[in-house]
């Protein structure tokens, strides 16, 4: 399929481009296969405004009548206007704009063609695989191993070819255990806590179903992965009601009776349509300009968005709190696995590990407890927050997750070895790249279309030095303690850096953060 067939008008002369805090522009749109490029007119350019003045103003009616605006709302949240001196020019734009942003087939996406200058391709993948992760394991427990059970994909297709199981546990006991996971996603490693010797675990809603189903193999696995402890957490992040109706659908929550170690604590955190929502109704409060502060400080409530960071990291700290101070194991599930649950137990590792809070050891966070795990970014990052209706794929999880850490960071700015940058960066390429690192839903798709072969990774980048050194936090100093978020209402507050990066001027962040490399003696750049 040629891209190009898409394209109704490839190039418009005398287009305005409108978009707040930058000066209006005029100059030449060209429409290609992935870019929308406008260059500006050099000379002429103080003409053509008056001309479109004059049009504005309705000297030319006949002008002013055949005119029109594509505003484009983007996946980052900037809102730009293109102002179209022939209405047919209008439409044709529009429709390009349209058929080009609703690609089905991932292969014609702008990753697969974007080739940058000075890099090449293989750069940055594979990133913190699962058995590196693993080595670092063993080092301090030798009750966990590295299973293969899921070469292929044969076992969980949303799960990583290597899995991290208790040693006592063996592949035919796993295959058993996942048959009795919705999804197929049965009990797994998240993370190793050394001091308590506990750890954290994710997996699916167990399929109970009506008719009370068990499965010995998933209670000896949970079993084994207690080491001995006497107790466990079982979170399961619905409400009792919600867990109690999917067994009507042949899911459900552990039976106390057959999990007699384990405890069940319901933590319901938003998901789904009902998060997206929130989100779409923060976005329109924050680009609403007419708003009162009154008014819209009422509507920034209503959108409900600070009161879900507030429950996320109130679930997370509340797994933390068990392993750090309560000495307990951890299991995370709600229906799927692949959602807030994995919002969860990363949450919970950046309150617990300092290794999370550096630079490195955040993205290895987020490859392996999102990329890896199996969060669906395709679908759950397909639209933004200006998508209205009723969507039943999207979901801001991922982006819930770093307004967390932001929160976090916020609360601890010597804690994070890096800096907004980075959580503004990741957030924007979630949605919109031209890397391949969160292109598919898992990593068995990702094999299937050769992401790794064919795109650049977004770690590369990052990683390069000039990259690095505008990400990092001048202020870190590493600190080897569990950081506890505070929940109060007074303590959550507005992401602005990255809602509103397009509406306030961003020049006096830049001045502070340069101010402050030049106070501890160091060139920013």
């Amino acid at each position: 399929m040629e891209l190009s067939h898409l394209v109704q008008s490839s190039q418009v002369e005398n287009v305005r481009m409108c978009c707040p805090l930058i000066p209006p522009v005029t100059g030449t749109l060209c429409v290609s296969s992935h870019h929308l490029i406008l260059s500006a007119n050099p000379v002429e350019g103080t003409k053509q405004e008056n001309m479109l003045k004059s049009k504005e103003s309705g000297k030319d009616g006949e002008l002013r009548s055949s005119s029109g605006t594509v505003t484009l709302k983007c996946k980052d949240l900037q809102v730009i206007d293109l102002e179209i001196p022939d209405m047919e020019e209008t439409f044709n734009v529009a429709r390009s704009v349209q058929a080009l942003s609703k690609l089905d087939n991932i292969s014609l996406s702008y990753p697969f063609f974007f080739r940058p200058a000075g890099c090449k391709l293989g750069k940055g993948w594979p990133r913190d695989t699962m058995e590196t992760f693993y080595h670092k394991l063993k080092a301090q427990t030798d009750a966990w191993r590295l299973s293969h059970v899921n070469e292929n994909f044969k076992v969980c297709p949303s799960y990583p070819e290597k899995i991290i199981v208790p040693v006592s546990c063996s592949d035919y006991s796993l295959r058993r255990s996942a048959a009795f996971r919705q999804g197929r996603r049965f009990p797994v490693l998240s993370y190793y806590h050394p001091r308590s010797r506990t750890v954290l675990l994710r997996s699916a809603q167990p399929l109970v179903g009506p008719n009370q189903h068990c499965s010995g193999d998933d209670e000896m696995l949970l079993d084994a992965a207690l080491m001995g402890n006497l107790r466990g957490f079982i979170i399961d992040i619905r409400t009792e009601q919600e867990a109690k109706q999917a067994r009507s659908s042949g899911g459900g929550t552990e039976n106390k009776e057959r999990y007699p170690k384990w405890s069940v604590l319901y933590r319901p955190l938003v998901r789904g349509q009902a998060l997206h929502s929130s989100l779409t109704r923060l976005v329109g409060t924050c680009y609403d300009t007419y708003l009162g502060r009154n008014h819209w400080l009422s509507k920034l409530q209503a959108s409900q968005w600070l009161s879900h960071i507030k429950e996320a990291l109130s679930t997370a700290g509340l797994a933390a709190e068990c392993i750090e101070r309560e000495g307990t194991s951890v299991l995370i599930h709600g229906e799927e696995g692949a959602n807030n649950t994995l919002m969860v137990t990363s949450l919970a590792q950046v309150i617990l590990s300092p290794d999370c809070r550096t630079m490195v050891g955040f993205q290895d966070l987020i490859e392996r407890e999102w990329l890896q795990a199996g969060h669906p970014f395709q679908l759950r990052c397909a639209r933004s927050g200006w998508a209205q209706g009723r969507l039943q794929q999207e979901s801001p999880n991922f982006l819930l997750f770093l307004d967390c850490c932001w929160q976090l960071a916020h609360q601890f700015p010597m804690a994070m070895e890096f800096n907004e940058k980075l959580l503004c960066t990741l957030a924007t390429h979630a949605y919109s790249s031209e890397y391949g690192t969160f292109l598919c839903n898992n990593e068995k798709e990702r094999n299937i279309y050769k992401v790794r072969e064919k795109t650049h990774s977004l770690w590369g980048t990052l990683n390069s030095f000039r990259q690095r050194k505008s990400l990092i936090n001048p202020v870190y100093q590493g600190n080897p303690l569990a950081i506890w978020p505070s929940v109060a209402p007074q303590s959550i507050q507005l992401w602005e850096g990255f809602f509103l990066r397009y509406l306030i001027p961003k020049e006096h962040r830049e001045m502070s953060w340069q101010r402050t490399w030049e106070l501890i003696g160091e060139d920013p750049y």
